[in-house]
């Protein structure tokens, strides 16, 4: 009997969950707004991925995830809305308005999230990537000039940075839940050299180690 309970709310949660995919998959986007949605089997919830240059704001707990390389994101949440979103920039500055550049970007995502009723004095800030993870690209340093930008953006937009995961020579996936602000990083292996894997562990102390 147990084992027939399980295998109901088992289909109800896929009911339940393609239901919701169907519903935000044909809901309008914002310009930029990512709008990949997926079942993510490991955390069994719906979740959506941020790609390069989108962002995604929500005042529900369902999982923003990305990729990053020499890339940024920054999650945002508010405390007192208890709202929360994630963008993916690749560069720091560039021409045009495009969420790849670290302005436009921030921006974008800030608005996103005043739209929801957030705050800009209750905003605090995760932020992670800005790894060197192609062998020989020392003199660019994207990914510390990456780094650079966010963290004096942040400062000087007086939003409070309670955790990061920065620079070294990983990918990293990020999953950050919106309505907690709550975030996991896993750093990935590193392209240029074998090492250990980190486990899938919650954002910490800061930390900016090369």
């Amino acid at each position: 009997m147990a084992e027939l309970g399980t295998m109901a709310a088992a289909r109800a949660t896929s009911l339940d969950s393609a239901e919701r995919l169907a519903r935000l998959r044909a809901q309008p986007r914002q310009p930029g707004e990512a709008s990949f949605f997926w079942f993510e089997t490991q955390l069994r919830r719906v979740a959506v991925k941020v790609l390069p240059g989108e962002y995604f704001v929500s005042p529900e707990d369902m999982p923003i995830m990305t990729t990053l390389g020499s890339c940024i994101a920054s999650c945002l949440w508010d405390r007192v809305a208890r709202v929360g979103g994630m963008n993916h920039f690749m560069l720091p500055d560039g021409a045009g308005d495009s969420g790849r550049y670290g302005a436009f970007a921030m921006e974008r995502l800030i608005d996103g999230l005043l739209r929801l009723g957030a705050t800009r004095s209750s905003l605090q800030a995760k932020v992670f990537g800005g790894g060197q993870v192609v062998a020989g690209m020392d003199r660019l340093n994207v990914g510390e000039r990456n780094t650079r930008f966010v963290l004096d953006y942040l400062r000087a937009a007086r939003i409070p940075v309670v955790g990061q995961d920065v620079l070294d020579v990983y990918p990293r996936k990020v999953c950050f839940l919106p309505s907690s602000g709550a975030a996991r990083v896993k750093r990935l292996a590193a392209p240029a050299a074998a090492g250990s894997i980190d486990r899938f562990r919650p954002d910490g102390a800061p930390r900016n180690r090369r």
